[in-house]
């Protein structure tokens, strides 16, 4: 992986692992080779900056989202904040790296001075007069791409190297060629040898909607039988693939790279046509930059010792500002799964069902009220009206349940809410016992639900009953409801505790009672409702 953080800001570039990432808030990628986006994936979710061209790739093979994606203009100067309040910023220009398709290098100027991140990188002379580069800045830190930073290492310019490929694919005109590549880079390349030899050069569809975005010529195709040359994946160069192509039709290949690899077969022939710098041009590079000094960018192949003779003399590092150290302290964007915990955990929590209380009956008189009170209390195991009746239940009765439990007809539905959500509890027919589960059911001690005879909720088939008086749209998760028959859903002897269930307070039921104490407690507890509800009966 090839990427940096750089101390004392909240800078990081091609460095994707946000568990090492630290302080850093300011992330940049240079290009879209793989060793560079390592940890760079669709789960990526925060600002991101790097060019035009590489801000496309970046969303169509990584599926990066576009909102986090921050394209900036190739040779323009660009100004960033350096912390949340916008009192400290810094000036980033984005140069050509002269290595593939979108890739630029990176120079950062601000509290910290001057740092230019070359990313990789082939040299050219013209880089120099880039005007960022132009106007004698001192450079402080020059983060080098090191790649070919070897004495030993002796590699001709581009030009030379392409010239080596023509003549190579001269002395083979009957042959077809195969050129074997990474995913991205050397689509110049293979431009020069369509023109040169006047043929159509076979990409894959993925490839060749990178060149249309890059505007080349028009010498491109999908058609496998159009060209002799064909650009295949540099893994498909191998003994047996060559021994395949070969069946069919003369064929070689070339693998056009600076590294040392083992030829499998004697048609595949290497050319050391590189994208990145060679050591002399390196040292050219830095001899013309006398940067203070040189990090190199692939860590496990120092090169300091080479430059120490074109280093300028190094200063020293200025204090970070305070809303700079602030903003690489803070902490970073919250998880999204911690974020949704929290919030779940500060969300309200309805305890038990709550009525609203009718006054539109407050002129009856109290004879007929305590008849009515009777007459519904022996037809049903349910209480039929609950405005008169004291409130021991720690939340508020706000509304009858059921408001005419001897008619016969199916009144609709009854909405209540405490926290303003809303809920239903349907109205029943006569001579229906309906369970209600209150939103902490889930406490309700499983063995005192099977003791006390309760089962399975009712539940609402479709969008409702159409009519009015159709109970057969009511079906339980037991046995099915008859649309003729009334069946009573508890026991007669457990009639009465049911009836004590409904008016037991929340908290009763966290305790996990067995059935007999759970009926001692709520003897206790209702004592009072009961006598009371005795009173209004006699």
């Amino acid at each position: 992986m090839n990427g940096v953080l750089i101390p004392h800001t909240p800078i990081a570039v091609d460095f994707w692992s946000l568990r090492r990432a630290g302080t850093a808030r300011l992330f940049f990628l240079s290009h879209m080779h793989s060793d560079h986006t390592v940890g760079l994936s669709s789960t990526w979710a925060r600002p991101l900056y790097c060019s035009p061209i590489t801000a496309h790739l970046l969303h169509r093979q990584l599926q990066v989202s576009k909102q986090w994606i921050r394209a900036l203009e190739v040779g323009e100067s660009h100004v960033l904040p350096l912390d949340e309040i916008g009192r400290e910023t810094m000036t980033v220009t984005l140069i050509d790296a002269n290595h593939c398709p979108g890739s630029v290098m990176f120079l950062f100027e601000g509290y910290f001075g001057t740092i230019l991140y070359t990313g990789d990188f082939r040299y050219i002379p013209s880089m120099l007069k880039e005007p960022a580069l132009m106007l004698g800045k001192q450079i402080h830190t020059l983060y080098l791409d090191n790649t070919n930073c070897n004495p030993d290492l002796v590699l001709p310019s581009r030009q030379e190297a392409a010239h080596q490929i023509v003549q190579l694919i001269q002395k083979h005109p009957q042959h077809n060629i195969k050129i074997g590549l990474y995913s991205l880079g050397k689509e110049s390349l293979l431009e020069q040898l369509a023109l040169k030899f006047r043929t159509w050069v076979v990409l894959s569809p993925q490839r060749l909607e990178l060149v249309q975005l890059l505007g080349l010529a028009d010498v491109f195709t999908v058609d496998e039988k159009a060209g002799r040359i064909h650009a295949v994946d540099h893994m498909e160069i191998c003994n047996s693939t060559m021994l395949h192509w070969n069946q069919t039709h003369p064929t070689i290949a070339i693998l056009p790279t600076s590294r040392k690899i083992h030829r499998s077969h004697p048609d595949i022939h290497i050319i050391p046509y590189s994208d990145h710098s060679s050591y002399s041009e390196l040292r050219a590079f830095v001899a013309a930059l006398k940067p203070c000094q040189v990090v190199p960018i692939v860590s496990r192949q120092p090169c300091g010792e080479y430059f120490q003779d074109s280093l300028s003399p190094r200063l020293c590092m200025p204090l970070i500002p305070d809303s700079v150290q602030q903003y690489m302290s803070s902490s970073s964007r919250k998880p999204s799964f911690l974020w949704l915990l929290e919030r779940r955990l500060k969300r309200r929590r309805t305890q038990g069902v709550v009525f609203e209380s009718p006054e539109k009956n407050a002129d009856q008189s109290q004879a007929y009220r305590n008849s009515n009170q009777a007459k519904k209390w022996k037809l049903s195991s349910w209480p039929g009206d609950l405005k008169k009746q004291p409130c021991y239940h720690p939340l508020k009765i706000k509304k009858q349940l059921f408001p005419n439990l001897c008619s016969k007809e199916w009144n609709g539905a009854v909405s209540f809410c405490e926290s303003q959500k809303n809920v239903t509890v349907p109205t029943a027919p006569l001579g229906f016992s309906v369970h209600l589960r209150s939103i902490e059911e889930k406490f309700i001690c499983p063995k005192t639900r099977e003791d006390i005879g309760l089962e399975p909720p009712l539940v609402l088939r479709g969008d409702g009953p159409a009519t009015t008086g159709n109970q057969s749209a009511w079906v339980g998760h037991g046995s099915p409801l008859s649309h003729s028959k009334a069946t009573p859903r508890l026991a007669t002897e457990f009639r009465g505790l049911a009836l004590k269930y409904l008016l037991t307070p929340v908290n009763f039921f966290q305790a996990g009672y067995s059935s007999r104490s759970f009926d001692q407690q709520v003897e206790k507890y209702l004592k009072p409702l009961l006598k009371y509800r005795q009173e209004s009966i006699e």
